[in-house]
């Protein structure tokens, strides 16, 4: 009889050693998505971060510190249509070069077994969350035939979550391809859905893969705070 059955690596492939333990033993091993060398390339966000944004201070200069607010979250808060617009945001990693090859394998080459890993380690901070609605930032119809499938939808899914697509979006250019000053004087690119539920005095989250400038993020909330919801929080999978 073989106890153990081998398991591959969701990102390289390789091998995955089984964990051999009492516990293994009794109850079965548990299943595991990556290898651990793959695992220890997610670099979590810890430590001090910006109160709104979750930017690590540890990456802000000195100067662009103003006592726990950054730079751009100071001049979002400091503009009077923006001011308390998104209440705060909550990332799980930093953005750095392994973490955009994962989002990119399963955002636009529709690697779509990683979700399965991320929404593993995204459910404990959704969880911590109050909140009425947990609402994933949609894609233009243009981008969803493109993709297959809303990455935030996705990730919110596989956590298992009930997810309610209360916002529709504008066909734009890809926000890769903006500058941080046109991101943050975008138009409004998002309207409440039709048959929507009433979101008066309710809590909104939003979910999404990656928090970068906030503009997307603040435009959502934006549109869901005109239309009388009393907080809007998000949770991303990373902060760029």
């Amino acid at each position: 009889m073989q106890l153990f059955i081998k398991e591959y690596c969701l990102y390289c492939d390789g091998e995955i050693a089984p964990q051999i333990d009492w516990g293994s033993f009794f109850l079965g091993p548990e299943k595991k998505l990556l290898c651990e060398s793959c695992k220890n390339r997610f670099e979590r966000i810890n430590g001090a971060t910006c109160r709104i944004c979750c930017r690590p201070m540890e990456q802000i200069a000195e100067q662009f510190q103003h006592d726990d607010l950054c730079n751009d979250c100071l001049r979002w808060e400091s503009n009077r249509k923006w001011k308390h617009v998104l209440n705060q945001n909550s990332s799980l990693f930093v953005y750095n070069d392994f973490m955009a090859e994962v989002i990119a394998r399963f955002k636009y080459r529709g690697d779509y077994l990683l979700v399965q890993y991320i929404a593993e380690q995204i459910k404990p901070l959704i969880v911590k969350h109050s909140f009425d609605y947990l609402v994933p930032i949609p894609l233009s119809k243009e981008r969803l035939y493109e993709r297959g499938f809303n990455q935030a939808e996705a990730i919110g899914k596989a956590a298992g979550f009930h997810t309610t697509n209360l916002l529709t979006r504008v066909h734009t250019e890809k926000q890769s391809k903006k500058t941080r000053a046109e991101r943050m004087d975008l138009e409004q690119i998002f309207r409440i859905a039709s048959q929507s539920p009433a979101i008066d005095g309710k809590y909104i989250l939003l979910i999404d893969d990656i928090y970068t400038t906030g503009s997307t993020l603040r435009h959502a909330a934006y549109v869901l705070k005109a239309a009388g919801a009393a907080r809007v929080q998000s949770v991303t999978v990373a902060r760029g």
